[in-house]
């Protein structure tokens, strides 16, 4: 089983930045990957995903703030946050699609 460790949270201001990491124990060569976040209350929630070869996706809360992209040498997928809203704000979660595993999560607070 492949194990996913995310990183990089922690709070930040509004209009800041963060960029988080996954990290995943094998290969994530053949795997489309995935961002989620989870907001206090709310269902989680699609933020961003990498196929290999193909164009990624973003939910419309997030495009043209956020940017993922993935390092297959390092096994590892990284969210780019930039411009951070205080709605931003939930744990996020790394996915790998094909067999459904699941980071622990990270959690982001933009906060002035």
């Amino acid at each position: 089983q492949v194990q996913l460790v995310e990183s990089g949270g922690g709070l930040v201001q509004p209009g800041g930045s963060l960029r988080l990491s996954c990290a995943a124990s094998g290969s994530i060569f053949r795997y489309a990957m995935g961002w989620y976040r989870q907001a206090p209350g709310k269902q989680r929630e699609l933020v961003a995903d990498i196929i290999i070869g193909g164009t990624p996706y973003y939910a419309d809360s997030v495009k043209g703030r956020f940017t993922i992209s993935r390092d297959n040498a390092k096994n590892t997928v990284y969210p780019q946050m930039n411009s951070l809203k205080p709605e931003d704000t939930a744990v996020y979660y790394c996915r790998m699609y094909g067999n459904n595993y699941w980071g622990q999560g990270t959690q982001v607070t933009v906060s002035s």
